[in-house]
């Protein structure tokens, strides 16, 4: 895992944007756009999006060293891998489908990109295990990542991930003795513990889904 890179890629994203106010400004024309369930604070709507969208790409480098621990753990580095290194190379070499974006505009597809795969990995080990790879909720901060994006550009991105997926986590992983040895440390208080550093990511940021009033 090359996170290091990722990590200073951002860091120069963030920079452009403190000069450039890009994104800012796009965020800005889309608050009256935004689907009815995207639940902002009444003050500070965009600047509550802009700091969303910051940490929901900061947290991308936290997420794979994570995983990649975790799948270490379980035996099964091999084959998580490989999934994880696609998630960076969305980073680092991002598909064609993403060319003319720039700045935190691009890095926010490629943040989708990476968080959307570690999803689908986390949907296979709950399947399996009962328990995602990683606990970081970000169901609800890739929907509203989603919105941000805007259709058709991000169902073209879940379609590439959906792609992505394929042929590369094979059923027959979770069948390993080592994972299922490392299912049983799952429930157990030290992990439970650790775990309490992945909170929901977009309760955490204070932007929610709900029902419109």
């Amino acid at each position: 895992m090359n996170t290091v890179a990722l990590r200073a890629q951002i860091q120069q994203a963030l920079a452009h944007e403190a000069e450039s106010g890009a994104l800012a400004n796009q965020l800005q024309a889309q608050l009256s756009k935004l689907h009815p369930t995207i639940q902002l604070p009444t003050s500070d709507a965009r600047g509550v999006l802009e700091r969303f969208v910051a940490a929901y790409i900061e947290q991308v480098p936290d997420v794979l060293d994570a995983a990649n621990s975790v799948a270490r753990e379980a035996g099964i580095e091999a084959q998580i891998k490989p999934v994880l290194q696609l998630a960076e190379q969305f980073f680092l070499s991002p598909p064609s489908v993403m060319e003319g974006h720039q700045g935190l505009d691009a890095l926010l597809d490629e943040a989708y990109l990476a968080h959307r795969l570690v999803e689908e990995v986390n949907d296979r080990y709950i399947t399996h295990l009962g328990q995602p790879l990683i606990p970081l909720d970000t169901t609800v901060a890739n929907l509203i990542a989603h919105q941000l994006i805007g259709e058709p550009f991000a169902n073209q991105l879940d379609e590439a991930v959906h792609h992505a997926m394929q042929g590369l986590l094979d059923d027959r992983v979770f069948h390993q003795s080592s994972v299922q040895d490392y299912r049983a440390r799952l429930s157990s208080p030290q992990t439970l513990a650790a775990w309490q550093n992945w909170p929901c990511l977009s309760r955490q940021l204070g932007v929610e889904l709900g029902l419109p009033a």
